[in-house]
């Protein structure tokens, strides 16, 4: 699904008189279709960085990140055109972030239904679809027409991860989804997240508490030092 070879990637600070910071060395690593790849190591190795150049917020400084899209056949999504990761990012691959970030006066349940009706899923359809994977995390159905921004923290966080996983992308990256969700939360998510591996979706995540990471992951890949290790397998 995915191949991620010798990517690196260095920062430039000009308010610093130019200063280069080494945001992760060269790393490499193959996802294939339906497996999880836990990504860990110490704050500031990187981790974060990497997911920000496989989904193309971050241009990588060297590397190259091959997926296997359905509708654009192999494609480096570091060397193609924008509007190509795009539609990529549009139709295959999700991410999810700590923080929802959603136009502000929009309900909670058209937050979740969006990817869906991109799709051209029927709204009511969509809707329905999304109030039940809300409810299933614990945001009951008086809360689903309430905007996302008079929710409190971890319940937005919520309302992210059921946008990221109601449409089955094909990849997707998760950059400590459960850091602010309670221990019931996080079983839930983890319970969806094994659901998606079962039906083929790639993953590959960052997670705060380890033990959460190794219910789900089928590898992990420390990164620390300038250099990258398979530390274990399921």
């Amino acid at each position: 699904m995915l191949e991620v070879k010798n990517l690196s990637k260095t920062f430039t600070i000009h308010i610093l008189g130019g200063k280069v910071i080494e945001g992760f060395g060269s790393v490499s690593f193959r996802v294939a279709p339906g497996e999880f790849l836990g990504l860990a190591g110490r704050s500031g190795s990187g981790k974060s960085s990497v997911l920000k150049c496989i989904f193309g917020t971050y241009l990588p400084t060297t590397g190259e990140v091959w997926f296997a899209s359905e509708s654009h056949g192999k494609v480096n999504l570091a060397g193609v055109p924008e509007q190509t990761v795009l539609q990529v990012r549009n139709r295959e691959m999700g991410y999810v972030s700590q923080f929802l970030r959603v136009i502000p006066r929009v309900a909670a349940v058209d937050v979740v239904a969006e990817p869906l009706l991109r799709l051209g899923t029927d709204p009511g359809a969509a809707r329905r679809r999304a109030s039940a994977l809300l409810e299933r995390l614990a945001i009951p159905a008086k809360l689903h027409d309430a905007y996302p921004a008079t929710f409190s923290g971890g319940e937005q966080q919520r309302i992210n991860i059921a946008r990221a996983v109601i449409w089955e992308p094909r990849l997707l990256l998760l950059d400590e989804p459960t850091a602010s969700l309670d221990r019931g939360s996080q079983e839930i998510v983890i319970g969806l997240l094994k659901e998606l591996k079962q039906k083929g979706t790639s993953m590959i995540g960052i997670f705060h508490d380890r033990a959460s990471m190794e219910a789900i992951a089928n590898r992990v890949l420390n990164l620390g030092n300038g250099s990258a290790s398979h530390e274990r397998a399921q």
